[in-house]
């Protein structure tokens, strides 16, 4: 075990995912909530609620998918990826603690969609960091690190954000107040596990600087979108990826919103999801080790195959404990299926051109959902059952699955160049 001890960099690296997964805790357990508070007094019915939620969130994703690229282009430049990274780091935790400010329903929404663009976009550039922080081989074990500290790691700012929103009576605060320092809570943690790797990241793989840089990332990622052709591994890939990826990060984003929609207690469902972080460490580190022995892409389809039964079984979900049972079965799967996507697409793709790559990638969901969220909002309205609605997901499990298995069996033609320059830390 010893050659898999982490590097100062992989370290450092990891824990923006503990970072970053404050948010991601506070978006799919406590956000929705209170949103459901604030839609309430303003006379919202619960699937209207739900409707709207879904829709916030795949604003939030349609605008990183249109930035995401030419961000993502531009920051393979060399010097550009930190300096870009920092910017959208700053523009998710301001929005952050905003959201504590606002009173409004639809303002809270639209702060929201900022928070959200700045915290997706700071995932493109980081998870194209680990071409630069570690090697072709260790690339599955870090990966799944940085998802599995980042599940335990976002349980200390969410037990503290839990405790005073349940809390907020005994403290002698309003629910407003309490999920004002929770958010602010939430803001400072992201921040503060953003420096280690700010401060050691060293951008290895790069195109060099030209004169004219933005205009230069349009022309490369457009020979990017032409080469993609040539790349078929690559690009089944990415289309795979764009519909089972959506219909994970559906399921993240719109848990805890579906079960207040079918009237679950909130406690319940907070501590349910508290659940699921749990589980997903073991299980993270799990699927990591089980990538020295199997192949990545076995895995993968295990993962698939998996999350298609989940959302089958959540046609069904009616009561307290099925909600808790569907929330522990997320959390066997959910890290294993985004850390070995992560280091797979890795492994496939130019080091000097993970950026661009990375920021087509995020079309696909990364971060947020949009075709996921809209179909559920959408089915939800038409057949006034949120149970149908949800099940739409497996939809994206099916042909996400037979579009990664057409990846797999094409051969990877430019294997070559994806990992000539890539450099141990």
């Amino acid at each position: 075990m010893g050659k898999f001890k982490l590097t100062k960099g992989e370290k450092n690296w990891i824990l923006y995912d503990v970072g970053n997964s404050a948010f991601t805790l506070l978006v799919s357990t406590i956000l929705p909530i209170y949103f459901n508070y604030l839609a309430d007094s303003a006379g919202i019915s619960s699937v209207d609620y739900l409707a709207y939620w879904g829709y916030a969130a795949s604003i939030a994703t349609l605008i990183v998918a249109i930035m995401g690229p030419v961000f993502g282009t531009m920051t393979d430049t060399k010097g550009f990826k930190k300096p870009i990274f920092v910017i959208s780091i700053i523009i998710g935790a301001a929005g952050c603690i905003s959201m504590g400010f606002a009173k409004q329903w639809l303002i809270f929404l639209i702060i929201f969609v900022i928070a959200r663009v700045g915290y997706s976009c700071s995932l493109i550039f980081y998870d194209s960091m680990l071409s630069d922080v570690t090697t072709t081989e260790r690339m599955d074990t870090v990966s799944s690190q940085g998802y599995a500290w980042g599940y335990i790691g976002s349980c200390i700012p969410f037990v503290i954000c839990l405790i005073i929103v349940l809390g907020a009576d005994k403290i002698g605060i309003t629910m407003e107040s309490a999920m004002m320092i929770s958010f602010a809570v939430v803001a400072v943690w992201w921040i503060v596990m953003s420096l280690p790797v700010l401060k050691s990241y060293k951008q290895s793989h790069y195109v060099e600087k030209r004169k004219n840089a933005v205009a230069d990332s349009f022309i490369r990622l457009g020979k990017t979108f032409s080469r993609m052709r040539d790349r078929k591994k690559v690009f089944f890939f990415v289309l795979a990826f764009f519909f089972y990826i959506d219909g994970v990060y559906t399921i993240i984003d719109m848990a805890t919103a579906y079960g207040s929609a079918l009237g679950l207690d909130s406690t319940g469902l907070l501590l349910a999801l508290l659940a699921t972080q749990i589980v997903a460490f073991p299980c993270s580190i799990i699927f990591g080790r089980l990538a020295r022995r199997f192949e990545t892409y076995k895995l993968i389809m295990v993962c698939i195959l998996a999350y298609l039964g989940i959302a089958v079984f959540a046609v069904f979900l009616r009561s307290q404990f099925q909600f808790w049972l569907l929330a522990i079965l997320v959390g066997m799967f959910q890290g294993g299926i985004q850390a070995l996507s992560r280091s797979y697409f890795t492994k496939i793709i130019p080091a000097e051109q993970s950026g661009e790559y990375f920021g087509l990638l995020d079309i696909c969901g990364k971060g947020a959902s949009f075709m996921g969220t809209t179909v559920v909002s959408i089915a939800s309205q038409i057949t006034d059952s949120v149970n149908i609605g949800v099940g739409m997901i497996a939809v994206f499990f099916v042909i996400g699955l037979v579009l990664f298995r057409i990846s797999v069996n094409i051969p990877d033609l430019s294997q070559s160049d994806t990992i000539t320059s890539r450099k141990q830390q």
